[in-house]
């Protein structure tokens, strides 16, 4: 292919698709991805989801949207799309959410995409626990093709990619640093966990501001009748 007709062709932003077939699926899309940034915010680990990757060049057709992915050795910077040819690096996790009207193609045809193209690790979640059973699920290559992910004790399943334990509580996905055991947030919990945590030091400088004063007023009565008694017993 010449270069002018490679530069002619269209790599739309768009595929004309929902981004999801709910709110809860498009809420919980949204907030995986937000996880996921913040973790690693200030490395060079680009995370983005609903995004078009194009894999083979001159053919736009070629062309898939997962829900989340992360490419590490990456450039984190916002994307329009994803050209694999230019980028040079495939997605090294890639986690789908499923639905009704998803939930063949994740099992089956993107498995098998995803597989082809060298993604190291493939999870799935059903937010409503009705197509996936159970409703977390989590593959890593092997030999050409996905092998299931055995959970722990509590049922959670380790990304070795990403360094990051994924566990249902109560049905709702929770991710957890597998170094530290910490709970990821967004951005915006972490800033809300620690305006909470000022409130509450404040309150406790108030308290013992308060407790300072109480006990400022105790010593000052205290010696007024130690003053007092003493006046009482005379020369």
């Amino acid at each position: 292919m010449s270069r002018t007709s490679s530069l002619e062709i269209e790599y739309p932003s768009s595929d004309g698709k929902p981004m999801a077939e709910s709110d809860l699926h498009r809420d919980w899309m949204v907030r995986i991805i937000e996880l996921l940034i913040a973790h690693f915010a200030g490395q060079k680990v680009y995370v983005s989801g609903n995004l078009l990757i194009y894999y083979v060049e001159g053919d736009p057709r070629k062309c898939m949207a997962p829900d989340a992915f992360v490419v590490k050795d990456c450039d984190p910077r916002r994307r329009k799309i994803y050209k694999l040819w230019e980028e040079g690096k495939s997605p090294c996790f890639v986690l789908e959410t499923t639905s009704d009207s998803t939930r063949g193609e994740d099992q089956q045809a993107k498995m098998r995409l995803y597989a082809r193209l060298g993604v190291a690790e493939y999870f799935l979640y059903d937010p409503l626990g009705d197509w996936l059973e159970p409703p977390l699920l989590g593959y890593r290559i092997m030999g050409g093709g996905y092998v299931p992910l055995e959970p722990d004790n509590e049922g959670g399943i380790l990304s070795e990619e990403l360094g990051i334990i994924f566990r249902l509580e109560e049905g709702q996905l929770a991710l957890f640093n597998a170094s530290t055991g910490s709970r990821l947030q967004t951005a915006a919990e972490r800033v809300k966990g620690a305006e909470h945590r000022l409130q509450e030091a404040e309150a406790e400088i108030h308290e013992a501001e308060v407790r300072a004063q109480e006990a400022e007023a105790r010593a000052k009565a205290l010696e007024e009748e130690l003053n007092r008694l003493r006046g009482q017993q005379g020369p």
